[in-house]
């Protein structure tokens, strides 16, 4: 690996193009490096992953909303929207089904200097390059580069620090996989990825207050500008440059003024694209900074009995999940039971809770408005808070993997005054953790999520097209779409805005 070190330059600087970020990442995105056989292994789990999650939330009202725009822009040729029949524009395709991705909060992450989901980028190139008729190895080294991308600026560029959403990660990463999966020089990258990043900018209000499924959206709206900037530059259409350095890019005005610096770590040329094997899957519907209290909060249910006895929980944990999804935040939403659900899968204090009392997890009934408003739910939720621990925030951005840890220690308190104590770093998913994810887990996280909603015939169809992926012909990329039963895409309502 090597560093890219950035920072703002005025004007009146040169600033040679070769030292940009962006030129960086389009030599990256150009490199034509093979895919080394574990990268291509984790790409077929995370597709896999993803229609898991797409089964699972198809009849959600924002899945709904996103799917009935996309199918309202058919186009011969053109890509599938996620268990239905027929082709549609590719950008709304990749707005649909990114939105099915996302919304359960079940889909995978990676978490660095700044926090963020890289399967995002899946459902925009499964989409281009169902569009193009392009083979499945091809799409395999999209998503290979895309991963590297996004996973890079992530380990390099905190955007939260800073109340921005981790969205804009996505802007470049999709730029960057389109550019491979279909063999773009790399100025016509460079030129792409400086659009997206000028148009892909989020708040972090969508996670504060009213929480609704427009979180899910944003990272499918930027997917989406990423492949309406390649169209773009592909046609020779211009762009902002340096965006990453100039005076008034997206650092000198995202970072806060001139003065930040940063470092992206990016692979050298020639070097394998291996990122996406550091990225984690998420075995439990709930921010990822949830799963390991989550897996703890099972573990420590033996050792307390009974649960009335509980006088107070405090959770020592990183800045982060203190002040996102703890009480940190300052949001009394997420104590409340007639919070959304959106609401609630970003309150570890809730997840806690609810995992104590059912020893289980499930990404419907563990958010049921009757599950949210037991009396004995409430009454233990309402004691537990949480509070930043120095060494948990210094070993959740750790970079090692061995030191890194995204969980917490628990300390309950009893009415008696004894003390319970247990900690975790990792989820029992995470590739250190007690039961990594491997290919045997995604099959069954499919066949679970996708039960009732997609017929078994036609999930083992999907299942053995994907497992082939690499050796997919032009123009059978749409086999990769599972078709749902349309008893249930019947039930959910038909809604109409200003396309039909």
């Amino acid at each position: 690996m090597r560093d890219h070190d950035g920072r703002t330059r005025r004007s009146t600087e040169h600033s040679p193009r070769e030292g940009h970020l962006a030129w960086k990442i389009a030599e990256l995105a150009a490199d034509p490096v093979s895919v080394p056989a574990a990268t291509q292994a984790m790409v077929i789990n995370r597709i896999i992953d993803n229609a898991a999650v797409s089964a699972a939330s198809v009849t959600r009202r924002p899945v709904t909303v996103a799917r009935a725009q996309a199918r309202a822009r058919r186009k011969t040729p053109g890509a599938a929207v996620f268990g239905v029949e027929g082709t549609y524009s590719p950008e709304w395709a990749a707005w649909a089904n990114g939105v099915a991705v996302h919304d359960l909060e079940l889909h995978d992450t990676f978490l660095a200097a700044d926090f963020t989901h890289p399967g995002d980028n899946i459902p925009a190139l499964v989409a281009v390059a169902q569009q193009t008729g392009l083979r499945g190895a091809d799409l395999v080294r999209g998503i290979a580069t895309a991963y590297e991308a996004h996973i890079s600026l992530a380990r390099g560029i905190s955007l939260g620090d800073r109340n921005l959403e981790h969205v804009e990660h996505a802007g470049p990463s999709v730029v960057a996989g389109l550019g491979t999966m279909l063999r773009l020089p790399p100025e016509m990258i460079y030129a792409a990825i400086g659009h997206a990043v000028h148009l892909t900018t989020a708040t972090p209000q969508s996670r504060e207050g009213l929480l609704s499924g427009l979180k899910d959206h944003a990272p499918a709206a930027a997917t989406t500008v990423a492949i309406e900037a390649v169209d773009r530059a592909m046609r020779g259409g211009g762009f902002p440059a340096p965006i990453g350095e100039g005076e008034d890019g997206a650092p000198a005005w995202l970072l806060g003024g001139p003065d930040p610096s940063y470092q992206v770590p990016l692979p050298e040329p020639g070097e394998p694209k291996r990122a996406i094997l550091n990225s984690y899957a998420r075995e439990h519907s709930a921010a990822y900074q949830s799963q390991a209290p989550i897996d703890l909060a099972f573990r420590m249910r033996g050792q307390i009995g009974d649960l009335r006895e509980i006088e107070s929980i405090v959770l020592h944990t990183s800045h982060h999940t203190h002040v996102v999804i703890g009480s940190g935040s300052g949001d009394p939403g997420k104590w409340d039971p007639d919070a959304s659900r959106e609401t609630l899968d970003h309150s570890v204090m809730y997840a806690f809770a609810v995992a104590l009392q059912d020893g289980a997890w499930h990404h419907e009934r563990s958010y049921l408005p009757d599950r949210a408003h037991r009396p004995d739910t409430i009454e233990l939720w309402r004691k537990i808070s949480t509070v930043e621990d120095p060494a948990w925030t210094r070993r959740y951005h750790s970079f090692d993997p061995a030191d890194k840890a995204i969980g917490a220690r628990a300390e309950i308190t009893l009415r008696s005054g004894a003390v319970i104590v247990d900690e975790l770093a990792v989820a029992h998913a995470h590739p250190l953790g007690a039961r990594p994810f491997e290919r045997k887990q995604y099959i069954a996280k499919f066949t679970d999520l996708a039960d009732g909603v997609i017929d078994r015939r036609e999930q083992q169809r999907f299942l053995d097209v994907v497992s082939c992926l690499g050796d997919l012909k032009r123009g059978t990329l749409g086999m990769l779409n599972p078709i749902v039963d349309q008893r249930l895409l019947d039930e959910a309502s038909t809604i109409y805005g200003i396309s039909r």
